[in-house]
């Protein structure tokens, strides 16, 4: 079984999460967090997770704090989650790039602000489950949880 360590962002814009709508030929639409895959050259984990920002949104973020992490396993591949809460900076969706943009098959990645309350966010297909469960109870801890943020 092959083993992927992937990092994702719960990037707030206000009291929003800027979250990824997929649409995609095979499947029905869901939402995602930005991330991705951990690469050999990446520094650390934090380095990846802001490669993939710029890569994914153009964007750049505050600091960073380790906030949850899940598992999801197929016959063929385990991966390895883990999400960190952070602020969004700047954005600039005209830089994007990156291999996810390179093939159509691959579908689109539209870019929604969706509200960080459990409420808002049962509306949506947000996966992984595991974390849409987690967000189902802490969704309104988030902003507290950025470092720096006030109580």
């Amino acid at each position: 079984m092959r083993v992927r360590r992937a990092v994702r962002a719960l990037l707030l814009d206000g009291d929003a999460l800027v979250l990824f709508r997929r649409t995609r030929p095979d499947r029905p639409v869901y939402w995602t967090t930005p991330g991705g895959k951990i690469e050999p050259a990446d520094a650390s984990p934090e380095a990846a997770l802001r490669r993939e920002l710029d890569e994914e949104l153009g964007a750049t973020a505050g600091p960073v704090r380790q906030v949850f992490a899940c598992a999801e396993q197929s016959p063929e591949l385990c991966r390895l989650n883990t999400f960190y809460v952070c602020r969004l900076l700047t954005m600039d969706l005209s830089r994007r790039h990156g291999p996810e943009f390179d093939d159509p098959a691959n579908g689109r990645y539209d870019v929604d602000l969706v509200p960080c309350a459990p409420a808002d966010l049962a509306s949506i297909n947000l996966i992984p489950g595991l974390l849409a469960a987690y967000l189902a109870d802490h969704a309104a801890d988030l902003a507290a949880l950025v470092p720096g943020a006030r109580p």
